[in-house]
């Protein structure tokens, strides 16, 4: 499919995980991307598989984030899309009793305030084009809770879903959709360093996926190029939950 021929779309933390496989999706699916990353090997190599353009960012550094949006409009002419989807889930950050204050504010930095600072700098050019479609890494950890918790990463998924609610309702009738895409647990290599080191921890949440397994990001990259592209043009404000039915589970069937 070419839904997305000739849009531009913005993906952060493109370098790996999700934001590498939605640089493909998207690319595969007509799009001009823009691959961002504060890791510069892994952006540009991002970059060139899917021919596109690459930009180091560091997503919390508002001065990074306005150069981003702007190479991307005045490289290709328009910014459609932007997947805001860089995030970091630190081992320091653990529950409330043992999280200090300096790991929550850092995993707040770049989870929460860099989705603000993406959403404040690429509305603008959605508004002057009356079009576009933004999509905000959050989790399904943002509708429910966890006895094993990442307390800062709980939190600030949380802001990115209400805060996604909100701009949905904003700017709806400027033809601008903001979602909060809501994955379950994906097998990525953060995922795979994180529980790695910790198998039974891994093994607690995989036991609660109904499908039994955890995603390939290459299933979440579809669900954003479902959300990128004209196909949800009535869905605008949501939570859009990819998680192999966990959010729903009370009792998780043998």
């Amino acid at each position: 499919m070419q839904r997305l021929l000739d849009r531009v779309a913005v993906i952060t933390g493109a370098g790996s995980g999700i934001g590498l496989a939605s640089a493909r999706r998207l690319a595969e699916e007509g799009a001009k991307v823009v691959c961002a990353d504060v890791d510069e090997a892994a952006g540009a190599k991002a970059a060139d598989e899917v021919g596109g353009l690459f930009v180091r960012a560091d997503v919390t550094n508002e001065d990074d984030v306005v150069r981003m949006f702007r190479t991307a409009h005045d490289t290709y002419g328009s910014v459609d899309v932007a997947f805001n989807n860089a995030g970091i889930s630190p081992p320091d950050d653990d529950s409330i009793l043992e999280t200090g204050i300096d790991a929550w504010r850092r995993v707040q930095e770049v989870n929460l305030t860099s989705v603000y600072l993406c959403c404040k700098h690429a509305i603008p050019y959605m508004r002057r084009q009356g079009r576009g479609s933004i999509i905000n890494t959050a989790s399904f950890v943002a509708v429910m809770g966890s006895a094993t918790s990442q307390i800062s990463y709980t939190a600030s998924k949380g802001g990115v879903l209400a805060m996604s609610r909100e701009l949905g309702v904003q700017f709806a009738r400027e033809g601008i959709r903001v979602n909060a895409l809501c994955p379950g647990p994906v097998n990525t290599p953060l995922l795979r360093e994180l529980f790695a080191k910790d198998p039974e921890r891994a093994q607690r949440r995989l036991v609660h996926v109904p499908m039994g397994r955890f995603a390939e990001a290459s299933e979440i990259a579809a669900a954003v190029a479902f959300l990128a592209s004209d196909d949800s043009s009535f869905i605008t404000g949501s939570e859009f939950l990819v998680d192999g039915g966990i959010s729903g589970a009370y009792v998780t069937p043998l």
